[in-house]
């Protein structure tokens, strides 16, 4: 049987097996300032109870929620659970809180300045626009009616920030939207080398 090319090996074996070991620890940490700031503190000055629990705390738990794929009250009661372990006296808010809370959050996502270059990678993916089931695809095949879109990005290699978007027809190629892609992208840009994969 003939190796491909590019095929890893594992050579240091103790290292792959803690790195695997290390892939389900889970490490929590609060700082002392989100800790003072899980109950909210403000009062509204109108009518009816002020918020009990602040921004933060609804943040918090919604993160957990979407990180391990857990339903409202599996999230709330997986948050008791860690405050628990680590001897924190916090209540945690109900499943109904977070979804009321849910749509009333406005989440500000800060980029991180860069310095120095970018390594800009540039890739696409294809976006299922309308079409049948996949029931109906499985037993009659697929239509004529399905439409796909392509989603070509931009992306900082090392932070992940999306740096420039287009959708465009699925027969368009990545090569075709480079120039538009890199003239999108604000920065200052010298490219010094393009490699396709």
């Amino acid at each position: 049987m003939n190796k491909q090319p590019n095929e890893y090996r594992v050579r240091n074996w103790s290292e792959y097996n803690a790195g695997l070991k290390r892939r389900g620890s889970i490490t929590f940490w609060l700082d002392e300032a989100a800790i003072a700031a899980w109950l909210n503190q403000e009062k509204t000055g109108k009518r009816g109870a002020s918020r009990k629990y602040s921004d933060l705390a609804v943040e918090t738990v919604l993160t957990m929620k979407s990180i391990y794929k857990l339903a409202g009250r599996q999230a709330v009661g997986f948050v008791a659970s860690v405050f628990s372990l680590m001897n924190l006296d916090l209540p945690v808010p109900e499943h109904s809180t977070l979804s009321r809370r849910l749509g009333q959050l406005e989440i500000d996502l800060p980029v991180v300045p860069k310095e120095g270059a970018r390594h800009v990678v540039i890739d696409a993916t294809g976006i299922k626009i309308y079409g049948e089931g996949e029931w109906k695809t499985r037993q009659h095949g697929v239509s004529q009616r399905r439409t796909w879109r392509k989603l070509h990005l931009a992306v900082d290699e090392q932070t992940g920030e999306i740096l420039a978007a287009e959708v465009t027809l699925n027969d368009k190629k990545d090569g075709q939207l480079l120039p538009e892609l890199l003239d999108a992208i604000e920065d200052d840009l010298r490219v010094s080398r393009i490699s396709w994969v």
